[in-house]
């Protein structure tokens, strides 16, 4: 399963730093998110794209994970020469994360 088939996702910048929020369409996936969705799993999928730290923050009264990715933009908006100096498209990189499928864990068909 991909994230994108239980979460949308949403991502800003400041400097060379990336935020990526990851929500969750329905409340009750989110500790499925939280459980598989963890800070080594992002810097694993984005791999060399990520020079820095990459740190997770958890929000669940909103359904929402939020991760900080440094030395994530190249150097940023004024000293990159990326196509995507603003990292928009890490946001949708993000959801295409592969997944354990829900059903198959919970023993469901």
């Amino acid at each position: 399963m991909k994230l994108h088939e239980i979460a949308h996702s949403r991502s800003g910048d400041k400097g060379d730093t990336s935020n990526i929020s990851v929500i969750a369409f329905d409340m009750r996936d989110f500790s499925f998110l939280a459980e598989h969705v963890t800070a080594d799993f992002v810097a694993d999928h984005f791999g060399d794209t990520i020079t820095g730290a990459v740190t997770r923050y958890e929000l669940p009264a909103l359904g929402a994970l939020n991760f900080v990715l440094t030395g994530a933009l190249g150097g940023g908006v004024v000293r990159s020469l990326a196509l995507d100096t603003h990292g928009k498209s890490l946001s949708s990189a993000l959801l295409e994360l592969d997944l354990p499928d829900k059903g198959a864990l919970s023993g469901s068909p």
